[in-house]
């Protein structure tokens, strides 16, 4: 089990490495010294990861706490890999967006004359 002492302890090395805590939470420890957390779980019989936030922009009991959400999820049978899919896309700036939101901000609607459009 991780401790706040062991992951300010964790320095990089050469090739990444891992830091297991439990129930399939660990922190990745990159070359470049960036601390990322992982999550491997299960899903449909396949063994997948879900990336969080980097240490330390998510402590370790955020971590946690994350880490028992999308267990509790799972549980209830929800897909959590296809849903942060789903907020990633109902997110996505695409460029159709961006020139609409341009569009409305210059170009406001044609005043209606004379009843019509």
């Amino acid at each position: 089990m991780l401790t706040v002492s062991k992951i300010r302890a964790a320095k990089p090395a050469k090739k990444q490495y891992k830091l297991s805590d439990e129930r399939g939470l660990y922190l990745l420890v990159y070359p470049n010294g960036v601390k990322g957390w992982r999550h491997r779980i299960t899903i449909n019989g396949r063994e997948t990861t879900l990336s969080y936030k980097n240490y330390p922009d998510l402590s370790l009991k955020l971590a946690r706490e994350k880490r028992e959400e999308t267990r509790q999820q799972l549980a209830k049978g929800v897909n959590v890999v296809a849903q942060r899919q789903a907020e990633r896309q109902g997110k996505a700036d695409t460029f159709e967006a961006i020139a609409r939101e341009w569009l409305e901000a210059k170009c406001p609607p044609h005043k209606k004359r004379n009843g019509k459009t």
